[in-house]
């Protein structure tokens, strides 16, 4: 008895003085999609800053496969010691959510230790300019006279992107092909070559390629207009009406990492996200930063699968990952 005390003691006494110490190391901030998405950027633009505020590497090791599932689940099962983050997404956390927890509901503090959410800006449904729509009343219009034909990307089954359009497909009450892909980026590659017609992506990765029409703007998935895109309709606005879909981006670690270090996290972070030139980067990007306590951003996490995941079941949507834990 006397021994067990001792140890526990020990380790309170240790605690403190190793999150005083971290980060002593490289850090790993996985980013569980292909390189160019949304994710990536942000995640890049967040590891950037840390290395520089800590004088540590934050080594951005992307790990895409299963909308994102694998790099989560990885993440989830990895040390907690804060040398392990993961940038995430909502559909990462679906994919995620499919494995960890396949009866249900899924409680995003079983398995991670929520910092803060980056960004929660609104998607732009985008289309190559080929595309004989250019609204969202046209879009629909052109799906019901051609069931299946019109085709929309995604960076993975379940994955935001492909929420998004499952979303509309209901609302609007028409049919369209499906096309996964590892990551956003490769999504927008095809997009821009014609193989696919649209997508809903963060404006992020296609803001660029909009303002040299590449692709056209269609509407913001947003309940309102976007700062960022004030010109750009809603799809509620253009056609569909109550049409809704924000993703959100933001930073976790494993479940059990030491407070002391998830608040410092939270710290470094908010602080990142109110410089200037992260402000301006972020807005080029059409992204907004969004800070959040770790308990707001876990209650937030929480509302927002149990959202989606009711639109999974509607559909009857197959999300990789739910059979092999």
């Amino acid at each position: 008895m006397l021994k067990r005390l001792c140890l526990l003691l020990l380790c309170v006494a240790a605690a403190p003085a190793f999150a005083a110490d971290y980060p002593n190391r490289a850090i790993k901030m996985v980013v569980p999609f292909a390189p160019g998405g949304g994710t990536d950027v942000l995640g890049r633009i967040i590891g950037q800053k840390l290395a520089e505020q800590w004088g540590q590497p934050v080594v951005v090791e992307n790990q895409p496969g299963a909308s994102g599932g694998i790099g989560t689940r990885a993440v989830a099962k990895a040390d907690p010691d804060g040398y392990t983050l993961l940038m995430a997404s909502t559909g990462a956390l679906m994919a995620a959510s499919a494995a960890l927890a396949p009866e249900g509901p899924f409680d995003v503090n079983k398995f991670f230790a929520p910092i803060t959410v980056v960004a929660a800006p609104p998607y732009l449904l985008v289309a190559n300019p080929q595309l004989e729509a250019n609204s969202v009343a046209e879009l629909i219009k052109l799906a019901k006279a051609k069931p299946k034909a019109l085709s929309f990307g995604s960076s993975g089954i379940g994955a935001a992107s492909h929420l998004s359009g499952a979303l509309f497909e209901k609302e609007a009450k028409v049919e369209m092909l499906h096309v996964p892909y590892k990551g956003t980026g490769p999504a927008v590659t095809d997009l821009l070559g014609g193989r696919i017609d649209m997508m809903f992506s963060p404006s992020t990765t296609v803001q660029s390629f909009i303002e040299a029409g590449k692709l056209k703007a269609i509407a913001t998935t947003g309940s309102k207009r976007s700062k960022f895109s004030p010109t750009v309709p809603t799809v509620s606005e253009n056609g569909l009406p109550g049409y809704e879909s924000v993703g959100w981006f933001g930073l976790l670690v494993p479940a059990n990492t030491p407070k002391d270090i998830v608040d410092k996290l939270n710290k470094a972070v908010v602080a990142i996200m109110a410089m200037p030139d992260v402000i301006e980067h972020m807005a080029k990007l059409g992204a907004e930063p969004e800070p959040q306590t770790p308990e707001e951003f876990g209650r937030y996490i929480n509302a927002d699968v149990a959202k989606w995941a009711a639109l999974v079941k509607e559909q009857n949507i197959n999300i990789p990952g739910a059979a092999g834990k």
